[in-house]
């Protein structure tokens, strides 16, 4: 701002004045008699200061004060109550430079390391430098950097208390600060303690306008104004605007300091918003669960039991969520596609279904309990949250958003690329025609390994099963795999760690797979870490294999009839192959119209189930290792 500017300080210290006056109890002051005075005459501040204060003010410090600290004196010279913690606020006779006064300028810099930027040194600098604006406050500092100015001649203002354990804070202008410093008060005051009278006032009542109309403005799908709103209430401590902004924060993904203020132990919204405050504790807690009763205060005893319920499902994977009316419906449609991997389709069909959908109470958004549910959870991506919320929803009409684009390319292709930790160096995947999921450990495995595990990511699956294996065989090679459909008529198993591939030993699971259909086998290792590259791929058609190759230590081994588009030598044996891997996956996918899910796979929860082994037994000869535990 400049000193032309417009705003009027007057009126907002007015309004400040008259709020805190009311927030009192009659007759209580603070036990301060200059207190007293300033609630009946409803002013926290003084007589203004005429210019020639102000000059002489600049005399003495030997710079001219920035616009809008100029503009408060004319009106006030200094202030009580600068939010909680600043009992009295300089005018002309207090300010004065700090020049380290607190020896905090040593403190900052012993923190400062050979790569500190402007910021870090700031924060050692403004203790030397800094105009102090702060006279009487519980041990909080307010100073304004002479040397951090805008365009307008503006000085920013920092504030600073070591029980906050955090950096100073900066305040773009004096304007700034004191607008901050008029919501910390109104965020301290908005829920009154007993024997204090009811904090309404033309700002509450602006603001708790304003939050119903951003509720609506939400259902509509205009979260963006939304969300605005509801921030700029919540730094007032207006109750209902933090309940409503996290809700639309979870669904964008962010889980930070997301704990549904005053809704989640509220019975009408628990169902929704407790499962997901529950699921973020568990996910990092490590067992230490005792601040999840912190974030459930007010809760009732049956509350409090019914968290630890839902946690032990959520940790132990059994959580579902449900919903009412044709939504519910969908949901559970979406989770049984989600649990076969088609996590685009669940999508979609928790879309389609979201006009139908109806709020528990006036101050629910949207449903948020699928994203604890641990198979229709790993649906949420930030761009997807995005077309949630921007969807009309709950009986409000608007503009329907465009689809966001799918999860998953398609095809194979895609595990030749690697993925984020660059873990993905090997694979091995069978494909079966015709069947159903749950139909392949019949085909895949024996004795108890016929039956699927619960849905849960690869690493939960590998870490439960090592956790309970007793037994382990240097020739055994029995893959743990995730299953789920690949396509249209196709089923998939998929290990993304195998073991070190073995061509003398290795036994195609093709022939077994196929009894009166026809399966694929790949094996990649064109990447692997150790050892030669490799890949192998067989076919098999009611219990026999019809062709197989396999490229390993530099040559091919081929049996049967292959098919043109799969001939090892369109891709092993050419002066350039660094595509090699990429060209087969697409090429199998073609010859079969055949898919994987990557999102299911990478981030989902897929049933698992455990192969018997892709090894022969050792011959004559042969040496190997059984290791049991007991």
């Amino acid at each position: 701002m400049t000193e032309n500017s417009p705003f009027d300080w007057r009126s907002f210290l007015l309004e400040w004045s008259g709020e805190w006056a009311d927030s009192l109890p009659d007759g209580e002051a603070r036990g301060e008699e200059d207190d007293e005075a300033a609630r009946r005459a409803r002013w926290l501040g003084y007589p203004p200061a005429s210019e020639e204060r102000i000059v002489s003010l600049e005399k003495r410090l030997g710079r001219r004060m920035p616009p809008s600290y100029r503009a408060f004196l004319a009106v006030s010279d200094g202030w009580r109550h600068a939010g909680a913690f600043v009992s009295l606020l300089a005018g002309t006779a207090d300010a004065r430079w700090h020049d380290d006064e607190s020896g905090l300028a040593g403190v900052f810099e012993e923190y400062l390391d050979e790569d500190a930027g402007p910021e870090e040194q700031r924060d050692v600098d403004i203790w030397r430098r800094g105009l102090q604006l702060d006279v009487e406050s519980d041990a909080v500092y307010v100073l304004m950097d002479p040397e951090d100015v805008d365009d307008d001649g503006e000085w920013a203002v920092y504030t600073w208390a070591g029980w906050r354990a955090a950096p100073p804070e900066r305040h773009a202008n004096f304007l700034a600060f004191m607008r901050d410093m008029h919501r910390e008060f109104h965020s301290l005051r908005a829920r009154p303690g007993a024997g204090e009278p009811e904090f309404v006032n033309d700002t509450t009542r602006r603001l708790d306008a304003a939050v119903e109309e951003a509720r609506l403005e939400a259902l509509r799908g205009d979260w963006e104004r939304a969300v605005k709103t509801l921030d700029e209430a919540k730094e007032y401590g207006r109750p209902r605007a933090t309940g409503l902004g996290d809700q639309i924060r979870r669904l964008l993904g962010q889980t930070s300091s997301v704990y549904f203020d005053g809704l989640v132990t509220d019975p009408r919204y628990a169902p929704e918003l407790l499962p997901l405050l529950v699921a973020e504790h568990a996910a990092h807690s490590y067992r230490d669960d005792s601040t999840l009763k912190f974030h459930l205060r007010g809760a009732d005893e049956d509350m409090v039991a019914w968290a630890y319920a839902t946690l032990e499902q959520v940790r132990g994977g059994t959580y579902r969520y449900a919903a009412a009316g044709p939504f519910g419906d969908a949901v559970e449609r979406a989770r049984e596609l989600a649990r076969w991997g088609d996590t685009d389709g669940a999508w979609r069909t928790l879309m389609d279904a979201l006009p139908w959908w109806e709020p528990l109470g006036p101050d629910h958004l949207a449903p948020l309990g699928w994203v604890a549910d641990p198979v229709l959870g790993p649906l949420l991506a930030p761009e997807r949250g995005r077309e949630l919320l921007s969807a009309p929803r709950g009986g409000q009409a608007g503009e329907a958003p465009e689809p966001t684009a799918g999860l998953d390319p398609g095809g194979l292709a895609w595990l030749a690329e690697p993925d984020p930790g660059n873990n993905r160096t090997s694979y091995r995947f069978v494909l079966v025609e015709g069947v159903e999921p749950g139909e392949l450990p019949a085909r895949l495995a024996d004795g108890d390994g016929t039956a699927l595990n619960e849905p849960m990511t690869l690493w939960d699956a590998r870490h439960r099963l090592l956790g309970n294996r007793r037994e382990f065989s240097s020739y055994d090679d029995r893959a743990l795999m995730a299953v789920g459909r690949a396509g249209a008529g196709w089923s998939f198993a998929f290990d993304g760690e195998p073991a070190a591939f073995d061509r003398r030993r290795f036994v195609s699971p093709a022939p077994a797979a196929s009894e009166g259909t026809r399966a694929v086998v790949v094996w990649s290792g064109l990447r692997a870490w150790h050892g030669a590259p490799f890949f192998h791929l067989s076919v098999a058609l009611d219990g026999i294999e019809q062709y197989a190759f396999t490229y390993a230590d530099g040559e091919v081994r081929r049996s049967g009839d292959m098919a043109r588009a799969l001939e090892p030598g369109r891709f092993f044996g050419t002066p350039d192959d660094s595509g090699q891997e990429r060209s087969l996956l697409e090429a199998v996918a073609g010859e079969f119209g055949v898919c994987l899910p990557r999102h299911a796979i990478v981030h989902g929860r897929l049933h698992t189930f455990t192969t018997r082994s892709w090894t022969r037994p050792p011959g004559d000869g042969e040496t190997y290792t059984v290791v049991r535990i007991r």
